[in-house]
Parts: C-alpha cells; structure tokens; sequence
C-alpha cells in the first residue's frame, strides 16, 4: 500500500487566509505583493476552489510564502 500527499484546496485555502491576517496584510495589500489588477485570485484562494502555482509567481513571492511558513495543507490519499 502506498499513501500518496494530496493537497486539501479548503484547508490550504483557510491556511492562505490565516497566513495573510497573521502578517497583517489585507487582500488588497496580497494582490499588490502577487501584482494582479483585481483581488478575485486571492478570495479564489481563500476559497479553496483555486491554489497558487509556484511557478506563476515572482520571485520575491516564493520568499514571502516560505516566510510565511508555506501555503499548502496535505493529507494522505491510500492508494491499492
């Protein structure tokens, strides 16, 4: 049997959100750090119905997020 991490959309989501407050940034202050003109990535993110991808992102915002302690919640999926 081999146990394979998925990534929980919903709790990365809340973890996204706890992650911003904890840093005293709003939405508005995360859609200025990412660069985008409107904030609905970041309530999608919230959300958990969309996740960031690493490779989307500039530079300083992987600093952010490994500062952050990371954006990801996993959970173990059994596979047979």
């Amino acid at each position: 049997m081999f146990m394979m991490p998925t990534i929980d959309m919903v709790a990365t989501g809340k973890n996204i959100e706890r992650l911003r407050k904890v840093a005293g940034l709003s939405v508005r202050d995360l859609q200025d750090v990412f660069g985008f003109a409107t904030p609905q990535a970041i309530y999608k993110w919230q959300h958990g119905t969309a996740m960031p991808t690493i490779d989307e992102l500039p530079p300083h915002t992987r600093d952010f997020s490994r500062e952050l302690g990371g954006f990801t919640c996993t959970i173990k999926v059994r596979m047979v």
